[in-house]
């Protein structure tokens, strides 16, 4: 069983029913308590990190979300999700993030400017994978250079170690991380084809 946060900001349904394609037995819920009773957990989320993070500890999931990382819970985040995994946003000034994978969400503008790429990235952008490592399991059966849709004007500035996908975008604009049973996609999965259930289908095998 799949549990997918509902703390008000995501773009839960059509999440819903990609995993319902394939097949996976899942869960929306707004209750902590309910969320962290699933074998797997997804944060999804769209808009301004502020707020995000201010509904995420109004509703009770900060801490759960925490605890459930802790015993080795396989966590996904998805766009503005994935961003909530690091340490920091910077949007409208600096606010707490989750501290799960070490990072920051950082506007994307001041770079595309000088290039003269637009603001936000949005549209469909190919997978690299980082040479030095081994393809990681969330992308099990997925060629680099196959196409994710982006939606977004803040990037993860990670370390190397947590990359596992990139794309390029004016510059290497991180599409995916990870730190043990963390993860996250910058991508939505869910709008993106067959590539995109391929990367829940993995997830969902996730041990």
């Amino acid at each position: 069983m799949i549990a997918i946060a509902d703390y008000g900001v995501g773009n839960i349904f059509s999440l819903k029913r990609s995993l319902e394609y394939l097949g996976v037995d899942s869960i929306l819920t707004d209750d902590p308590k309910v969320f962290a009773q699933a074998e797997k957990l997804i944060l999804p989320g769209v808009g301004a990190f502020p707020d995000a993070a201010k509904k995420l500890e109004e509703k009770g999931f900060t801490e759960t979300i925490k605890e459930e990382a802790k015993k080795g819970k396989p966590i996904l985040g998805i766009c503005l999700g994935m961003q909530l995994l690091l340490d920091e946003g910077m949007e409208y000034g600096r606010t707490n993030g989750l501290g799960l994978i070490p990072g920051s969400a950082i506007d994307m503008k001041p770079r595309l400017e000088r290039k003269g790429l637009k603001t936000p990235q949005m549209g469909w952008n190919g997978l690299i994978f980082p040479e030095e490592k081994e393809r990681d399991s969330l992308f099990k059966n997925v060629d680099e250079g196959e196409f994710v849709y982006f939606v977004h004007s803040f990037w993860g500035d990670v370390k190397r170690e947590s990359l596992i996908a990139y794309t390029d975008y004016g510059f290497d604009v991180t599409a995916a991380i990870r730190k043990d049973n963390v993860m996250g996609v910058q991508f939505h999965p869910e709008k993106s084809g067959k590539i995109g259930l391929k990367i829940l289908e993995n997830f969902a095998k996730e041990v």
